[in-house]
């Protein structure tokens, strides 16, 4: 169920967890004692050396994208040192992984964080890294939208089987289960003017970058109209929401009801005091 209003809008941060920056056990703890209601790393397993696809964000691609920790392994130890912070993918390329390990992976997560777990997940934009996984390029949200899901009969059923064009599998067991009835919240994290039928179909939230982007709310409110759902039941996620608090308000106004900042992904000398100054917009935006 969406949060709504100001009063029920929850804050969160999002980071690259690399080998050279302050380490997911510690951020965690920071952003919880900061007051933080959650925490997203997101994936790369790794960056093809031929750098054939341009970065989206223009320009020559950030060195975190290929020294990223595993966002499971990561937020496993960010689970086992905090007590309620949310913790989140954001995002996790579905497509690049195994669905059958992926269910197992997010059930553990679940299970060991007692329910915290969001499932934040795209298609990915880098060719070759999908290649290099065996991937279809051109299909990859059909691919996606399997997997996705298969893992919902995974998590959902004492017996689960799915065959589909892209995942195709025998009845089988697996636990455990998430904690969270259904399995944790799947927020799709895209712009594209195909993201609201995905939403409608599969998804329980969106994760765009930056804001919502002309006529898009219609076009969401539509394509969950259709399919007898409502914009009220989704969680609507601002991911790398500016740390300014008049624009965060506006933002909510909009309809976002989860909001996250950017952290670098640097030492703590210097994320630290991004933490708090993120902090104390949050709490000029709870003033009003």
């Amino acid at each position: 169920m969406a949060f709504r209003g100001l009063e029920n809008a929850k804050f969160g941060v999002h980071m690259f967890p690399t080998d050279y920056s302050i380490g997911p056990v510690e951020v965690a703890k920071a952003a919880e004692e900061r007051g933080f209601d959650s925490l997203f790393f997101p994936e790369h397993t790794h960056i093809p050396a031929s750098r054939a696809t341009p970065f989206p964000g223009g320009g020559d691609l950030p060195k975190d994208y290929w020294h990223a920790h595993d966002p499971f392994v990561a937020l496993a130890a960010a689970a086992a040192v905090t007590e309620r912070l949310l913790l989140g993918t954001g995002i996790c390329l579905v497509i690049e992984r195994d669905p059958i390990t992926l269910a197992k992976e997010i059930a553990s997560l679940d299970t060991i964080s007692n329910g915290r777990t969001i499932l934040g997940i795209g298609a990915g934009w880098n060719r070759e890294e999908m290649e290099n996984h065996g991937a279809d390029y051109r299909h990859r949200w059909a691919i996606t939208r399997e997997k996705v899901l298969a893992m919902r009969e995974i998590w959902n059923n004492d017996t689960a089987e799915f065959h589909g064009d892209w995942v195709d599998f025998d009845p089988i067991w697996s636990y455990p289960k998430p904690v969270q009835a259904g399995g944790p919240p799947i927020w799709i994290g895209a712009n594209s003017r195909w993201v609201f039928d995905r939403i409608a179909e599969y998804a329980d939230g969106w994760l765009p970058i930056g804001g919502l982007g002309s006529g898009n709310m219609e076009r969401l409110k539509a394509a969950l109209e259709a399919k007898g759902r409502k914009v009220e039941d989704l969680d609507l996620a601002l991911f790398g929401a500016p740390p300014d608090a008049a624009q965060v308000r506006g933002r909510i106004g909009q309809g976002f009801d989860h909001v996250t900042f950017g952290l670098p992904a640097s030492t703590a000398d210097e994320v630290l005091p991004a933490l708090d100054r993120y902090a104390a917009v949050v709490d000029e935006v709870k003033a009003g």
